[in-house]
């Protein structure tokens, strides 16, 4: 007869108790030697407050919200660019793997906080006008700038909103490619060959046979680097998009509540780094099935 494993051993219960102990000596510790005083309600109108009868986001929520469609929008942009240099850098043609190779190794040879201020102070200004997004905004309509305003960000910061998004988007799509390689070339040849031998042609048998394996084997890395998307959202602080750090960084220099503030925005990150591994955990469930 099948054993089921207890739910709740005495060794988790002891580790519960050791983190309870530590937590409520950091509080002591905090709030007597350091005489500081603790004052967790201030933090709950910066969360939501009233507006107008209603409720609205406060800078914290603001702030997690742009983090949000900053961190959704790079890891689109990225996953779609990293699988393509992925794919070059394990294809035929010497030249894309050339040209693939040459991009991936010296965005990955780069510190993030130099990417982004590449990209904001030399490609931002031409960024947006390849898009014409100054021109867009001055005659779009409200109805626009209302839709601008809920997928990116308001009409005065588009321009750093999407800087630091291509900052982003270049940097984790380097990454990405090598994992996207790694899983293409660990296909086992002959998988190639059976789809070959089936009459499909290259782009067939990437499409039909190797990328599914490919894609089932690295997506606990992908996932990874996916997460760690969300984290690296806040470099962009540096460059004031009004991001979940940046917003926090404001807080503390205007109410000196570095604590509250920061344990806040931790759990904020905590929150939403967590909810992405639960979906991914499902999802290699569904795949394994």
């Amino acid at each position: 007869m099948k054993q089921t494993k207890p739910w709740f051993t005495v060794l988790d219960a002891g580790i519960l108790m050791v983190l309870a102990a530590a937590a409520v000596f950091l509080v002591r510790r905090v709030g007597g030697e350091m005489d500081y005083r603790w004052q967790w309600p201030v933090i709950l109108p910066y969360l939501v407050r009233s507006e107008g009868g209603g409720w609205g986001a406060g800078p914290l929520m603001a702030g997690f919200i742009t983090t949000l469609k900053l961190s959704l929008w790079a890891m689109a942009l990225a996953t779609l660019g990293g699988t393509g240099l992925g794919l070059l850098r394990a294809g035929r043609g010497r030249f894309g793997r050339l040209i693939a190779a040459g991009a991936v190794e010296t965005i990955r040879n780069l510190p993030p906080l130099v990417l982004v201020f590449i990209v904001f102070f030399f490609l931002g200004d031409r960024i947006t006008a390849l898009i014409g997004l100054e021109e867009m905004v001055r005659t779009a309509g409200p109805g626009t700038r209302a839709v601008l305003e809920l997928l990116f960000a308001p009409p005065a910061r588009l321009a750093g909103f999407f800087a630091g998004l291509a900052a982003l988007v270049l940097y984790e799509a380097a990454y990405i490619a090598e994992i996207v390689r790694a899983g293409v070339q660990s296909v086992e040849q002959g998988q190639w060959e059976a789809a070959a031998s089936l009459g499909m042609t290259r782009r067939q048998q990437l499409r039909r046979v190797v990328l599914p394996q490919a894609f089932r084997r690295i997506l606990p890395a992908l996932a990874g680097q996916l997460i760690s998307t969300i984290k690296d959202s806040a470099i962009v602080s540096v460059i004031s998009v009004p991001e979940l750090t940046f917003q926090g960084l404001e807080l503390v220099s205007a109410t000196y509540l570095s604590f509250e503030v920061w344990i806040t925005i931790a759990a904020l990150y905590f929150l939403l780094t967590f909810a992405c591994s639960l979906g991914v955990g499902h999802l290699e469930k569904v795949w394994r099935h």
